[in-house]
C-alpha cells in the first residue's frame, strides 16, 4: 500500500544496523531511570498511538518505544539506520497490520523478537477506491470497538511476555475496554439527533468510525501516499457535500487541508478540525493518549456535524 523503496536500501540499513548493533550490547544500552538502570523489557511499537495503548496496558512493567515520533505521518514512513539499530533492543513488536505498515517489514528481518499484529481478530473494511481497492482498510484503531480487539491483543502479548504481571496486564485492558465502550456510547448518541448523516474527510481513514457511528462516509483520497487532491476526487466530495447538505468537512492533523479548503470554499461548507488519526500530540497538546485522540475526534466531528 504505502511507498517504500527496495530492497538495496533494505538490506543496506540492515548491514549498518547488525553491525552498529554488535558494537554496543544491550546491557549496555539500557537507560537510566532515576540514577539505576533500566531492565525491564523493550516493547517496541510502529506508532505512537499504539505505544500509548501498549504503556496503558503495560502499567509500566514494560518500557514501551515508539519507532515513529510525535506528528509522523505512518504511511510513508522511511526507517532510518539509528531506528533499525534501537530495534535490537527490542524483547516484543508490536505492528497495526492491514498493511499499514509495508516499511516494517525490514525490522522483522533484523530483530529476534516475538511480534503481535494488534488488528489480528478485526473484521476489516475494504478501502473502496484508488490504487489500492479491495484491500483491507487499515485504520481499524479508530473504531472504539474494534480497538477493543487491540486491547484484548496487548494483553495477550504482554503476559507472554511477562507473565508475573499478567493479572496487572489484564486488570488494565479491562478499565481501558470500560472507557471505550463509554466513548462507543458517546459517538452513537452524539450523531444519532444530526440532520447530516455523513463524515467527509481528505484521507478515508474514518471507515470504522463511521460504521460505529452508523454514518455514510466520502473521502478525497483513500490512503494517504495514494494520488492526493487531484481535480477529480475535489469535484465529486463538492457534488456529494452539495447533494446531502453538508455542514462541515474534515481533515487530518498529518495532511495538507488544501484539497479540503477548496471543498469549504466551493460548497460553504465549514472546514472543521483537524481530526487526529496516525499520531498522538506532545503532552501538552489535543490529543496526548489514544482516548483523548478518539474523544477528541468524536466530539470534533459532532461539533461539526451540528452546525
Amino acid at each position: 500500500m504505502p511507498k517504500y523503496s527496495g530492497v538495496p536500501l533494505a538490506g543496506a540499513l540492515l548491514a549498518l544496523a547488525l553491525l552498529l548493533s554488535s558494537c554496543a550490547p544491550r546491557s549496555e544500552a539500557a537507560p537510566a531511570v532515576g540514577g539505576h538502570r533500566d531492565d525491564r523489557p523493550v516493547v517496541l511499537t510502529t506508532f505512537t498511538v499504539l505505544a500509548d495503548l501498549a504503556d496503558e496496558v503495560g502499567g509500566g512493567h514494560v518500557r514501551v518505544e515508539s519507532i515513529t515520533k510525535v506528528g509522523a505521518e505512518i504511511h510513508g514512513y522511511e526507517p532510518t539506520p539509528s531506528d533499525l539499530v534501537d530495534a535490537q533492543d527490542a524483547d516484543l513488536i508490536l505492528d497495526n497490520g492491514l498493511g499499514l505498515e509495508r516499511w516494517f517489514e525490514r525490522f522483522l528481518l533484523s530483530v529476534d523478537a516475538p511480534h503481535a499484529v494488534l488488528s489480528d481478530g478485526v473484521e476489516p473494511l475494504d478501502i473502496r477506491s484508488g490504487d489500492y481497492e479491495g484491500l483491507a482498510n487499515p485504520h481499524a484503531w479508530m473504531s472504539p470497538l474494534a480497538a477493543q480487539t487491540y486491547v484484548d491483543n496487548i494483553v495477550s502479548a504482554l503476559s507472554d511476555l511477562e507473565p508475573a504481571h499478567a493479572a496487572d496486564f489484564h486488570a488494565n485492558g479491562a478499565r481501558i475496554k470500560v472507557e471505550l465502550a463509554a466513548l462507543l456510547t458517546e459517538l452513537r448518541d452524539s450523531v444519532a439527533a444530526e440532520p447530516a448523516a455523513a463524515l467527509v474527510t481528505c484521507e478515508g481513514a474514518f471507515s470504522y468510525l463511521a460504521r460505529d457511528a452508523g454514518l455514510q462516509e466520502a473521502f478525497l483520497w483513500p490512503v494517504n501516499s495514494d494520488t492526493e487532491g487531484t481535480p477529480r476526487q475535489i469535484r465529486e466530495v463538492i457534488r456529494f457535500v452539495e447533494d446531502h447538505d453538508i455542514p462541515a468537512v474534515f481533515c487530518e492533523s498529518t495532511v495538507d487541508p488544501g484539497a479540503q479548503q477548496q471543498v469549504s470554499l466551493a460548497t460553504g461548507a465549514r472546514l472543521a478540525g483537524p481530526l487526529y488519526v496516525d499520531s498522538l500530540s506532545g503532552p501538552d497538546g489535543a490529543v496526548p493518549t489514544f482516548l483523548d485522540l478518539l474523544r477528541y475526534d468524536i466530539r470534533t466531528i459532532s461539533e461539526g456535524l451540528s452546525q
